[in-house]
């Protein structure tokens, strides 16, 4: 008896120490709803792009003959808005997740732990959102997916010390779409919806079923 009151005396001590250093309130269906909204842009974009029939050259000019440069500068516009968009609202359905489940296991959703954390992933964050920025403003958009998937894969990654460790699996594939979609430049939009879109859904529903069930 006093054994089994020892051994449970550790396992609460072992959770609290779990708990101010890893980030626990993330949930899974946060990564479900992001997925979701990825492939609902992901889908616009095509359509923007006409259904695939427009494509890029390195210099980011129309193949289509006849296009003028304010409609190529209009469709960089409604691309840029609806990336900015999506980021939003990923965002928002995160952290409205992970409050509900915060409150339901009386985690701390805000404490030096959720600091750091996002310290560490805003820092590759931005710096690929400037970098993206630079190519649209130099008219390269090849490497848009490949430069967001990785400077995203990078930010899990980095964020992943101060959270579950599936995060940085989810970080290294995110990196490793990132780098075929630098070499297959023209499936960059495919690329794009399978990492932010079917692997958010499926770490999601792994993440969920792990620790929330």
């Amino acid at each position: 008896m006093e054994k089994s009151k020892e051994f449970k005396d550790l396992q609460e001590i072992k959770s609290l120490m779990e708990r101010s250093s890893r980030f626990l309130s993330l949930s899974g269906l946060s990564g479900v709803s992001a997925g979701i909204i990825a492939l609902i842009a992901a889908a616009i974009a095509y359509y923007l792009l006409d259904f695939g029939r427009i494509k890029y050259t390195t210099n980011f000019y129309l193949l289509r003959p006849m296009e003028e440069f304010s409609y190529q500068m209009d469709l960089l516009t409604n691309l840029l808005i609806l990336a900015i968009a999506t980021f939003v609202l990923a965002l928002a359905s995160a952290y409205y997740f992970s409050w509900r489940k915060a409150k339901k296991y009386n985690y701390s959703l805000w404490d030096h732990t959720t600091k750091r954390l996002l310290f560490q992933l805003f820092i590759p964050l931005i710096a690929g959102g400037v970098f993206a920025l630079i190519l649209i403003d130099r008219n390269d958009g090849t490497l848009l997916a490949a430069v967001t998937l990785i400077f995203y894969g990078l930010a899990l990654v980095n964020a992943g010390k101060y959270t579950l460790s599936e995060v940085q699996y989810l970080g290294i594939s995110e990196i490793v779409l990132g780098l075929l979609a630098g070499i297959f430049t023209c499936w960059g939009l495919l690329f794009w919806a399978i990492g932010f879109g079917i692997l958010h859904i499926i770490y999601g529903l792994v993440m969920y079923y792990r620790y929330e069930r």
